[in-house]
């Protein structure tokens, strides 16, 4: 509920604000035009930054390898392409982190460490019995009497 409340409320409230602080410092048509720069830029980058994260989840499906960071990275690419098309100066701040590679990597770390546990992908049974691969792409066994 809380969450909820800051994305639709006080996120908002916080971009108008920085958008007026920005447009009374450099101007209304200058603020415009760096808003509108930002996300054609932002939508290059994107796309770019989404190919690469495809070549590479290719590249592991490819050697069998279960994808599971590429997996987090397209993931990532794509919220922080939503972040960059979405008006504002704080929300690009934001899907910059999540597109480039190295502050990236840092966020799949720290999303990786949260919910290592909590998610759970199904795959094929390695020595016939049941098997299950944590989001890092390490197998992990599963009790096949927990199975449906």
């Amino acid at each position: 509920m809380i969450l909820l409340v800051l994305l639709f409320i006080a996120v908002p409230i916080v971009e108008i604000y920085v958008i007026i602080q920005v447009g009374q410092a450099i101007g209304a048509l200058w603020t415009i035009a760096l808003l509108v720069a930002d996300s054609i830029l932002g939508s290059a980058l994107m796309r770019a930054q989404g190919r690469a994260a495809w070549r590479r989840f290719n590249d592991a499906i490819g050697v069998g390898r279960v994808p599971g960071r590429e997996v987090v990275d397209g993931a990532l690419v794509i919220f922080g392409g939503a972040l960059l098309l979405t008006p504002g100066f704080v929300t690009d701040i934001f899907g910059l982190a999540f597109l480039l590679p190295p502050t990236r990597a840092v966020i799949r770390r720290l999303l990786v460490r949260r919910f290592t546990g909590r998610i759970r992908v199904s795959g094929p049974p390695p020595h016939g019995g049941a098997a299950g691969f944590d989001v890092d792409g390490t197998a992990s066994e599963v009790d096949p009497r927990a199975l449906p």
